[in-house]
């Protein structure tokens, strides 16, 4: 298991597939002015597969589809399939929009994938269309339902509350809780990248101090769930006689930046140490030279990603990441 300069294990790596999504949710990515990248510089599912050998090889064990929205991949079955394959992947997640997942979620599933996180921020169908514009509750939850039925689970719902938009929506997201053995977990707003989704993370703020106290006020005491790992970013409770579980993921008011096992695949081949600081270290050169021995060039910039992770973001000293404008939505 390889460990970084602060002794942290890290064991689990997100591979971003894609840079394109189908939503552009106020705090991610602005409606115009966007650039993606070209095919070529996307990593092929041959070489994301020699990545995950790689990692395998040196320790890791799990791991993430993201984006952006993956599904947009046309080869994600294939993706998936070569990544089922490999002897030592413990786990093979997706997160998404679930738009898409009522045509895929069979197909998915049937190609290796364990299961799924769903980005959805409210259960009221107008501030879907106002905060994750272009998204439809009704499609998001036919997708759900789909993944579910699938057996695509645990189901975990990831929203981000901000405010002037879902604060007062958590506690009908927590109810979810009551009747469904779902995970329903609230992230704050991080302000990543630049422009006007960092200007907005910053004006919309809440804490999740006040997310917990707002649910607990209308639906009665959260105890607290003790971590299955050390490296969980999320806080776990249950209500009381509920099936399922409420999280909060809280990387600005109470970072755990202490126990992240997390390294990162952009969708263009490079290590990205920290999803709130800049550093990466180029892999997709390595994939495509004419080395005798590619897998063991890769497990070197692995590692070498590995001695460089960062400690921590700088989220409390005003400071957060100037490049990365993609919100990768929980773990």
């Amino acid at each position: 298991m390889p460990r970084d300069s602060f002794n942290r294990e890290i064991n689990y790596l997100r591979i971003s597939v894609t840079d394109r999504c189908n939503l552009r949710c106020v705090y991610c990515m602005p409606v115009e002015g966007l650039r993606f990248l070209p095919n070529s510089e996307l990593l092929s599912a041959q070489e994301i597969e020699r990545v995950v050998r790689a990692a395998v090889s040196v320790g890791f064990r799990k791991f993430r589809l993201t984006g952006g929205e993956p599904t947009l991949r046309l080869d994600l079955l294939e993706i998936i399939e070569r990544i089922a394959a490999i002897d030592g992947v413990g786990d093979l997640a997706l997160t998404t929009n679930a738009l898409l997942m009522p045509k895929l979620a069979r197909p998915l599933k049937a190609a290796g994938l364990s299961r799924i996180n769903v980005h959805l921020d409210s259960l009221n169908p107008e501030t879907v269309e106002r905060q994750m514009r272009w998204g439809s509750f009704d499609r998001i939850w036919e997708g759900i339902l789909a993944s579910e039925d699938a057996g695509l689970t645990p189901i975990k719902l990831n929203s981000v509350v901000a405010a002037g938009y879902n604060e007062s929506d958590v506690v009908d997201l927590a109810r979810l809780t009551l009747e469904r053995d779902w995970h329903v977990r609230f992230i704050e707003l991080m302000p990543l990248g630049g422009g006007e989704c960092a200007t907005l993370s910053m004006k919309r703020y809440v804490s999740n101090i006040e997310t917990r106290r707002r649910i607990e006020s209308a639906l009665g005491p959260l105890t607290e769930i003790p971590s299955e790992y050390l490296a969980d970013e999320s806080r776990n409770y249950r209500l009381a006689g509920a099936r399922g579980v409420v999280g909060f993921i809280s990387p600005v008011s109470e970072p755990y930046c202490g126990t992240c096992n997390r390294m990162r695949l952009t969708a263009d081949g490079k290590f990205h140490l920290c999803l709130l600081n800049d550093d990466e270290l180029d892999v997709r050169k390595a994939l495509r030279s004419n080395s005798s021995d590619p897998l063991s060039e890769v497990a070197r910039i692995l590692l070498r990603a590995v001695e460089q992770k960062p400690t921590g973001h700088h989220l409390l000293e005003g400071r957060s990441t100037k490049d990365r404008s993609m919100y990768q939505i929980g773990g």
